[in-house]
């Protein structure tokens, strides 16, 4: 999908330069990606001790499937 948006261009060329990649799509999608994986994780550590779970890795390891 196309989208117009602007963008500080001494930004844009950091961020290609520091993600390597061959364009600036990419860098930018390399760059949403990360936030939105960093964002997961957080949700993640945010559920520490909210959760109840019973097994442990060898009653997950050999759990039937």
């Amino acid at each position: 999908m196309r989208s117009t948006v602007t963008i500080d261009s001494q930004r844009l060329d950091e961020l290609v330069s520091e993600t390597k990649s061959r364009s600036k799509a990419s860098a930018v999608n390399k760059a949403i990606m990360e936030y939105l994986r960093r964002k997961r994780i957080e949700r993640i550590k945010s559920m520490k001790g909210k959760l109840d779970f019973d097994m442990d890795f060898d009653d997950m390891r050999h759990h039937e499937r």
